[in-house]
Order: structure tokens, then C-alpha cells, then sequence
């Protein structure tokens, strides 16, 4: 995905600048298991070098292999896109000895940012508020823990030291001093994706989620912090240049997560009153040019929409995967950006920035003084949902597989990329998202409204299963309509599991009865065609191509159907005693167009070892 976006991206803005889309040249690296799955991003680059398969650690995350083929192949820069090695501070710092110049934050800056105790205390700092934790408990005489990056580009280890709960004990007192009342998180600085972390409200489980959190992130500093109920996870995009600028372009309200994973993203954060998230915004400047941050990153903070409070939460040192959420409310192109950064232009002579602040010189020179001046007011949202190859009847369980088509039609309102074509997939090794939608509007509601008619329409064709038919149910929930969520919001609803994909089961049992009947008389017909081309002259055969039963089993419930070809396009269909008449037409495609019951329906199906996958006006039923 994240090639695929910077290879477009700066190809249009190559062509809009210079009006040659070719003037930048990209240096693909490609595993074995993405040429065979035919990834997008091999095609669009100019070269590739092929690298070992298998998990990420022998390619896009082993910096070795990246630095020697960036020297190799002779390139003035590496962008590292999101995930794999884009965090990994020996990546910068390796391409900076080697005089290769890395697209994002130094190694340094990007090493702090990398431990959360750290980052929290250049956070407070620069005087980004933070939710009480053992680096400032909220009280009266401790006032937060604060200090600025060393010659090292570290934070000195007596005030890292006081930030921490080295044992039990002081776990113990860190909690007694913030309070359990709302809850008490125990979190390994070194810790992601779902490790290090755990939620106590009493001491006793304390000490025992203490010990549990240092076994599972060995060796990892581990302090305490208050968890923030009914809170959204709100962002706003920085920028910071090689001049000690810093840029923010507004942000996003991506509180619709599952397990900590977004599923939905939107802007501007519609729920944060105007004046407040100006205030967030600055916070997220001031802690930029602190800290002397490179290139386009995130400032992310936990927000309270019933006290109007928010708290500093990280700030993500690379571009992220929603970023054309903010493209498509500020007008900014984003990869563009980084790059011109890195060649060293400041952010005031970026023409899109200018536009952006209104500017009638979109190539003047003029400073803009960006904690001062305000930008012009955004009359555009924008929502954004991830296409995943995951099944939500296993509780959103990744699959692989093949991709035949995908079918996704843009309009003015919404655009969308993915990462795989015709003939391609999904393999093993990749990241489960291979698309995302964009919609946009003059008001979340319009916005919301053109997301849901664009996602009725998508139609992926292969082995794999997606999330499609569940987002737009998530869509349309009140809840979501009327922006009332939060964090836990999705998480509540997958565990009651109260929305659920379904369809008529009278439907679905004609639709599969059709689709087999159908599947009957083409191989049946292609038999007696053979038949005659071998020479063979019986028309035993003959009279079942057009008179034939045919057993559906649906719900732990078997249909007999018997059926009659009454027409070349028309199927009789007679199960106990009741009779329909179904018109069926197959498209270029292979879909059925089949019109019963006074409606039109779309009907795909796969034969798979578990049974039949039916997809049934883009509803998939495992039958």
C-alpha cells in the first residue's frame, strides 16, 4: 500500500511541477511472494530488485538489505513508507553515513519518539498536556517531568529514571498517587501491537499485570499512566522542515478501531470544538520544532469530548497509511511534501502549504510564521475506510489467497487505491489492507452518505474474504451517524456481536439454487459438445441439460429443487409444491443477473472444500 501511494503521489507531483511524471525514478524492492501476487507497486515502479521472501525481517524491515541495495543501486534517497523499518532508527542513521539521504525525522529524533516514557516527557516539555502517569501524577507537588534532548539526542537518564516504575513496589505508589477510579494502565515503553500492556483497577491485580508486562517486553522500562475513558483517538497532521519550521494540516478523528486497529478515519475531527483543536495543533508545533522533527509525522492525543480535555499520547515519526484523509481536506500533497522537505526547501515556499494559508503567491518566498498565521478554513470532510482481506465471520480472521478483479468505479466525491490488480492476491506475509476508500463531502453527513453508496458497489472476486458488507453496517449505525463513539465503541459491538451481514434466507437459497442449476447446464452442455467433437453421436444426455435436480443445503437445512430449462434465459425452479420462474442473464464477468421475485439480483459463487461461497448482491454467505 505505502509504495503504491508515494510512487503516485510523486509522480503527479512531478508532472504538475515540471510536467514530466518520469522526472523522479523508483527503485522497487520486491519478494518473490508479491511478483507472484502480482502487487501494484512492482508495476508502477521504473526497476526492481527481487529479495528474499518470507517474513519481513529478511526484507522491507531488514535495514542491511535495504542500505546495501539503496548503495548498490546508486539512489540519492530512501522513503520507508509505513511499518516494516520506518521506525527503526538504524535505518536514518545508516543512510546517513552511507550519504544517502533518508526521507523522514533524523535517527536520533526518531529513537526517542520510539520510547514512549521519553516522548511523554518531551511532550510535557513543550507543554503538551499529559493524562496523569508516573512521570506526572496530576497532583499539586509534582510538577511533570520535563527536559530537552542532550548532545546525544537522548533524554538524560536521571529524568527517564524518575518517569519509570522499576519494580513492584513503585508501581505500587505511582497508582496510589494518580488513583484507581478510572482505571490504571501498566505499559511497557519498548511495547506495540497489543504486548506490554495491561488494564488493573486495584492493587492486587497490579502486582500481578507488573510481572506479566515485564515478561512479555523483556528488558523493556515500564511505567503507569491513568486510562482515559470515553475517549476518541484524535490526530493532527505536523510537518517539520530542515529550518526549524513546523507545519500542522490539521488532522483526523480515527476513533473507530478494532484491537487498536483503525477501521475508519476522518477529518477535520469534527467532534473537537474549533478553538481546541487549534490549541492541539499548536501543542503538536511546539513539540516539533522542540525536538527538531524532519518530514511528515503525527501528533496523536486521547480526547475527551464530555470535559472538552485532551492528553498527549505519541507522536508516530512517519507518514501514516490515512494521511490522504488530510490530502483531501487541505489540498496537500503529502509524499510530495516529504520529499520537497528533503531536499531541503522550507515549508513556506511549498506551494500547496501557501495555498493552503492562503497565499496569493503560491511560489512567493515570503516566511510564514505558522504558530502565529491560521490557515483557511476547511469546508470539506472526509472519511476513509480499509479495505482488508480478513473475514468478519471469524472475528475479523486475516485470509490469503488469489484476487481475480476488483471492481471499484471513483466519482467526484470518492477515490480510493489498492494495492493488488487483476490476476493478483493476497499472500501470507502481506498486511491484510490492499485497498482504502476515500469519500468526501461538504458535511461529515454527505461525506458518510457517498462512503456507503461507494462501498455497496466494490466487488472483490477471489479466494480471499473482506470486510466490505460489515463497514457499511458500521456506517449506518446510529451511533456512528450521530458521532457519539469512541474508542471501545467498536470492540463493545464485535463482542455482542449486534450487527451481523445478512441476508433473506429465501433469498440466498434461490440465489444458490440458480447459481447451480446455471453451473448444471454449462458443464453439462460443454460434455455433449465434446462428446460430438469426439465423434460420438448419443443424445442420452441431452434431455438432462434442460430437466435436473439440484440440492441446496443452507442453515443445517437441505432444499431439493427440481428444475426446468423452460427457455434458454429462464429457469422453472419447484420445491415442494411452489414454483418461480427466474430470468438469468451471465455477464462479461462471469456474474449472474437473475430476476425473481419481482427483483434483480448479482450472484457470484466459488466452490471451495468447506462448502459454497455465495455472494449475493455483494453480501458473501458461506453456504
Amino acid at each position: 500500500m505505502a509504495a503504491t501511494k508515494s510512487i503516485l503521489s510523486m509522480r503527479q507531483w512531478a508532472y504538475m511541477e515540471f510536467g514530466d511524471e518520469n522526472a523522479i525514478k523508483f527503485v522497487a524492492m520486491a519478494t518473490p511472494e508479491d511478483l507472484k501476487a502480482n502487487a501494484e507497486f512492482i508495476r508502477l515502479a521504473d526497476s526492481f530488485v527481487e529479495v528474499e521472501g518470507g517474513k519481513n525481517l529478511n526484507n522491507y524491515a531488514n535495514v542491511d538489505v535495504i542500505t546495501k541495495i539503496a548503495q548498490e543501486q546508486g539512489v540519492d534517497a530512501v522513503w520507508p513508507g509505513w511499518g516494516h523499518a520506518s521506525e527503526n532508527p538504524k535505518l536514518p542513521n545508516t543512510l546517513d553515513a552511507m550519504g544517502i539521504k533518508f526521507i523522514g525525522p533524523t535517527g536520533p529524533v526518531m529513537s526517542v519518539l520510539g520510547d514512549k516514557i521519553a516522548a511523554n516527557i518531551l511532550a510535557q516539555t513543550a507543554k503538551v498536556a499529559s493524562i496523569p502517569w508516573s512521570g506526572s501524577f496530576g497532583g499539586p507537588d509534582d510538577g511533570p517531568l520535563q527536559a530537552n534532548l542532550n548532545a546525544e539526542g537522548t533524554i538524560p537518564d536521571e529524568i527517564f529514571e524518575k518517569g519509570t516504575a522499576r519494580n513492584v513496589e513503585e508501581a505500587v505508589e505511582a497508582a496510589e498517587r494518580i488513583g484507581y477510579d478510572n482505571g490504571i494502565m501498566i505499559k511497557a515503553s519498548e511495547g506495540g501491537g497489543g504486548k506490554g500492556i495491561r488494564f488493573v483497577d486495584n492493587e492486587a491485580d497490579l502486582r500481578n499485570a507488573y510481572i506479566q508486562v515485564q515478561n512479555e517486553v523483556v528488558g523493556s522500562p515500564i511505567f503507569i499512566m491513568q486510562l482515559c475513558k470515553n475517549a476518541r483517538h484524535i490526530e493532527v497532521q505536523i510537518v517539520g522542515d530542515q529550518h526549524g519550521n513546523a507545519v500542522a494540516l490539521n488532522g483526523r478523528d480515527c476513533s473507530t478501531q478494532r484491537r487498536f486497529q483503525k477501521i475508519f478515519e476522518e477529518g477535520p475531527p469534527a467532534i473537537v470544538p474549533k478553538e481546541t483543536f487549534h490549541e492541539m495543533e499548536l501543542a503538536a508545533q511546539r513539540l516539533t520544532q522542540n525536538i527538531g522533527y524532519q518530514g511528515a509525522g503525527t501528533v496523536e492525543y486521547l480526547y475527551n469530548a464530555d470535559s472538552n480535555e485532551y492528553f498527549f499520547l505519541e507522536l508516530n515519526p512517519r507518514l501514516q497509511v490515512e494521511h490522504p484523509v488530510t490530502e483531501g481536506i487541505t489540498g496537500a500533497n503529502l509524499p510530495a511534501t516529504q520529499l520537497q522537505v528533503a531536499m531541503g526547501i522550507p515549508l513556506y515556499n511549498i506551494p500547496e502549504v501557501r495555498k493552503l494559508y492562503g497565499r496569493p503567491d503560491a511560489y512567493g518566498t515570503d516566511p510564514i510564521d505558522f504558530l502565529e498565521e491560521r490557515y483557511i478554513d476547511i469546508d470539506t470532510h472526509v472519511i476513509a475506510a480499509r479495505i482488508t482481506a480478513e473475514n468478519p465471520d471469524e472475528g475479523f480472521k486475516p485470509t490469503s489467497g488469489s484476487i481475480e478483479r476488483v471492481k471499484f468505479q471513483s466519482t467526484p466525491n470518492v477515490w480510493g487505491y489498492f494495492s493488488v490488480g487483476a490476476n493478483g492476491g493476497i499472500h501470507e506475509f502481506a498486511d491484510s489492507q490492499f485497498g482504502h476508500l476515500f469519500a468526501k463531502g461538504p458535511n461529515r453527513e454527505s461525506a458518510r452518505k457517498a462512503l456507503v453508496l461507494a462501498l455497496k458497489e466494490v466487488e472483490v472476486r477471489g479466494d480471499i474474504r473482506n470486510s466490505v458488507e460489515y463497514l457499511v453496517k458500521l456506517l449506518e449505525t446510529d451511533d456512528f451517524k450521530a458521532n457519539t463513539i469512541d474508542t471501545a465503541w467498536l470492540d463493545g459491538i464485535l463482542a455482542e456481536q449486534s450487527i451481523t451481514v445478512e441476508m433473506p434466507d429465501h433469498d440466498v437459497v434461490v440465489a444458490a439454487a440458480i447459481f447451480k442449476a446455471f453451473e448444471h447446464v454449462k458443464s453439462s452442455t460443454e460434455d455433449v459438445k465434446e462428446s460430438f467433437r469426439k465423434g460420438q453421436t448419443g443424445t442420452g444426455d441431452i434431455p438432462g441439460i434442460n430437466s435436473f435436480s439440484t440440492e441446496v443445503a443452507y442453515m443445517d437445512t437441505k432444499y431439493n429443487f427440481q428444475v426446468e430449462r423452460i427457455s434458454p434465459d429462464v429457469y422453472r425452479l419447484t420445491l415442494a409444491g411452489n414454483v418461480i420462474d427466474v430470468e438469468v442473464t451471465e455477464t462479461a464477468e462471469g456474474a449472474l443477473l437473475a430476476t425473481f421475485g419481482g427483483e434483480a439480483h448479482r450472484i457470484l459463487g466459488m466452490d471451495e472444500p468447506l462448502g459454497l461461497r455465495l455472494s449475493l448482491d455483494g453480501n458473501t454467505i458461506l453456504m
